[in-house]
């Protein structure tokens, strides 16, 4: 029994730290997304301040800061999706530590039933041994 609780209580852990790993995963590419999407701001500024057009719709707006304004648009469009799988790995971590703790707290309630019964055996033999004692006088 002991080796099976145990074998569990392992994969649970497994299952607890590869959701932990992927919940981390899905942060930094979160962060990731973020940060290029503020680099490419930056660079749109820059492109912005070099040629003087800010106007989207205006016929000379440069080509690069049409690219770039898609591409970080596409980043951050990205990184939206990206926060419900985030949602949904948090949720799933959050369970998994459930399912943890659940078989954590059968697993000790077991050995703490096996003690109990530990502990009658030894003082059934103690009663036995004065009970001897006893009956010797």
């Amino acid at each position: 029994m002991k080796s099976r609780s145990e074998s569990l209580i392992r994969l649970k852990k497994f299952q607890v730290d590869e959701k932990r790993r992927q919940v981390a995963q899905i942060e930094m590419m979160i962060a990731d997304f973020e940060r290029m999407a503020s680099e490419l701001d930056q660079q749109i500024e820059i492109e912005h301040t070099k040629t003087g057009i800010s106007d989207v719709a205006h016929f000379a707006y440069s080509t690069f800061a049409k690219a770039a304004l898609t591409r970080r648009d596409n980043l951050l469009n990205s990184a939206n999706d990206m926060k419900s799988k985030l949602e949904a790995a948090q949720d799933a971590l959050a369970e998994a530590l459930e399912d943890l703790k659940k078989v954590e707290l059968l697993d000790q309630r077991e050995h703490q039933r096996e003690a109990a019964e530990q502990l009658k055996v030894e003082q059934a033999e103690y009663d036995e041994i004065g009970r001897l004692r006893f009956s010797q006088r």
